[in-house]
């Protein structure tokens, strides 16, 4: 390694120097049925006032306010029925006059000259149904007014905004049948080393089951892009060397597990030193210190630690924010919160410190818990927990402080 690739840098060191590396997003045109968790590659903006004309938000009458003000239970006021109008119906509604009523159904459009809604529920109509009595004033604010929740030409989602559900009905709302989405980004993930064999597989004297690259895949998906699981790697520099290339040849992003410490046998390390380009190694977080970013053959790749909880924490806290970035994505992305620790943690001195918490709900706020190992190699201990401590570089981590948290 050269003097002039960073060495032990700070997370926020990290995340900068990561972001000089850029990412070619492409786009596509999907189905709005297909577009769910997708993002957006443009901002959208509303082509249309929604609601598009004023309509009664209840089933009822619609009438002139002035002709209710007098109306109570004991002295009702009684109007001409002149109509009914549904929504949907496609014909313009009579036109109102005083003393007059127009029956109205939810979503449907005002009657010109109507300024408010009584509920059915408040009124009577005689045998006939040629009048209908009013026992209290109606209500102008039972009226949607056109525009009121978004009008025509506001940007309503900025680029990188991630389609929830709710996200796309109200692209439905506004007419959008297509979406110009991001493309999904393509993740290649390898997994180093000579004891790791793949699940299914009976293990023998020496050997473990490989779990990373599942665990990583699932984050890249839970991010909105395709993983892709490549086979695991031996320790040697020129099987490694054919599965980068592979990884290159194919996917925008290379993700490796294992390989990236001090050791002899940390190939990446050693691989990328020789033959690629490296942008930082190790960084000022525990677990997780050992991670490298740089390029192999013009792709980004992050070398992440081999131990389970490492790999985990470091995709959360360096990979899934510079991928965030790269896409503008609005998400998702991890909550902060504040809880109060009933349990000590020990934290760096020079370093951002992720511990795993189970948290409860008190009167007081959220109480976390230590309550497992905190080895880097224990995934049961991320498996069951709810939370990771945020402890910046020298904090006590004392019982009864109150610290920010990433929950999970």
């Amino acid at each position: 390694m050269g003097d002039e690739t960073p060495y032990f840098v700070s997370v926020e060191e990290a995340l900068e120097i990561a972001a000089k590396t850029s990412l070619n997003i492409s786009l596509e045109n999907i189905s709005i049925s297909k577009a769910h968790n997708r993002l957006l590659a443009t901002s959208m903006t509303s082509p249309l006032d929604d609601p598009p004309f004023d309509n009664s938000a209840m089933d009822g009458w619609a009438v002139i306010h002035q002709n209710t003000l007098s109306a109570t239970k004991e002295n009702p006021v009684e109007l001409e029925i002149i109509g009914t109008v549904s929504a949907g119906d496609g014909e313009l509604p009579p036109q109102i006059s005083n003393g007059q009523a127009i029956r109205i159904m939810t979503g449907a459009p005002m009657p010109s000259g109507t300024d408010s809604i009584i509920q059915i529920e408040a009124t009577m109509t005689n045998p006939g149904k040629t009048k209908v009595k009013l026992f209290e004033p109606s209500k102008p604010n039972f009226i949607r007014r056109r525009g009121e929740n978004i009008s025509s030409g506001d940007e309503i989602f900025p680029l990188g905004t991630q389609l929830t559900p709710e996200r796309l009905g109200l692209c439905a709302t506004m007419g959008y049948h297509e979406i110009s989405a991001q493309k999904k980004l393509k993740v290649a993930i390898i997994s180093t080393g000579d004891e790791i064999v793949p699940v299914g597989q009976e293990l023998q004297p020496g050997e473990i089951y490989e779990s990373n690259s599942h665990g990583l895949a699932a984050l890249v998906s839970w991010l909105g892009h395709t993983p892709t699981i490549h086979p695991s790697v031996a320790d040697d520099i020129p099987s490694l060397r054919k599965a980068l290339n592979n990884a290159s040849n194919s996917a925008d992003i290379i993700l490796t597990s294992g390989g990236v410490s001090m050791g002899e046998f940390d190939y990446v390390r050693k691989i990328m030193e020789s033959e690629g380009q490296i942008h930082f190694w190790r960084v000022k977080l525990r677990p997780g210190s050992p991670p490298l970013f740089g390029l192999w053959q013009d792709t980004p790749i992050w070398g992440l630690p081999g131990n389970p909880v490492s790999s985990h924490v470091v995709f959360r806290t360096l990979v899934a924010p510079w991928i965030r970035s790269q896409t503008h994505a609005s998400g998702p992305i991890e909550t902060k919160i504040r809880i109060k620790l009933a349990d000590p943690v020990k934290a760096m001195a020079d370093g951002l410190t992720l511990r795993r918490l189970q948290l409860e709900l008190t009167e007081e706020g959220l109480i976390g818990y230590v309550r497992t190992h905190q080895g880097s190699n224990n995934l049961h201990s991320l498996a069951i927990a709810s939370a990771l401590t945020l402890l910046p570089p020298g904090s006590k981590g004392e019982v009864g402080e109150w610290i920010d948290a990433l929950l999970l």
